[in-house]
């Protein structure tokens, strides 16, 4: 089954204070480029969406083996930068969309769900506890309406009425929930 990742790394990062996604994490890579070498770590193709003018971030992500591809309509929030996302990798069979703000899912992560959209699921998710995480899979069939996802609210609406389609993949990995909105989110999350 051919399988595209779709990095979404066009959001503004207004709560953060500055570019996160060039942000350097304690270990010396950019939360984008962690973020992206994730998901190429299972995926062979992940196109990469940008906001215009992040040409920064479009040559890390490149470098990391990502197509970079920006979105116009990328300040009309996350359904637009997904609907560019898939139609830069319309000949997919289906699509994995992750985050570039959640550099800690693991790649183990990303192949459960991998895993369960190759075996036929309409649409996949990670569970962590109760919590539904990322990256999130969509089979091929869900094309046209992830093209024409709304604004900010990017796939929540196609999510809610295909809820008992979902097949939840359990992980024990809390990065699937972790995104980084602000710098104070990158501290380790305490003990359970």
């Amino acid at each position: 089954m051919k399988l595209v990742g779709i990095l979404l790394a066009a959001g503004s990062a207004s709560r953060f204070g500055s570019d996160k996604l060039l942000h350097v994490l304690p270990h010396g890579v950019a939360m984008a480029v962690e973020s992206a070498r994730n998901l190429r770590a299972v995926l062979p193709r992940v196109v990469a969406v940008l906001r215009p003018g992040a040409e920064q971030t479009a040559r890390l992500l490149a470098a990391a083996g990502c197509e970079p591809v920006y979105c116009a309509r990328a300040a009309e929030g996350m359904g637009a930068s997904l609907g560019c996302g898939v139609c830069a990798a319309a000949d997919a069979e289906g699509w994995l969309v992750a985050l570039a703000d959640m550099p800690f899912v693991r790649p183990s992560t990303i192949a459960a769900v991998r895993d369960a959209l190759a075996a036929g699921a309409p649409i996949a998710a990670p569970y962590y506890r109760t919590r539904r995480g990322h990256p999130v899979g969509f089979a091929g069939r869900f094309r046209e309406s992830l093209l024409h996802c709304p604004g900010d609210a990017g796939a929540r609406a196609l999510l809610a009425a295909h809820e008992r389609e979902i097949v939840k993949v359990p992980v024990g990995d809390p990065g699937a929930v972790r995104d980084i909105d602000r710098p104070s989110d990158l501290a380790p999350p305490p003990p359970v």
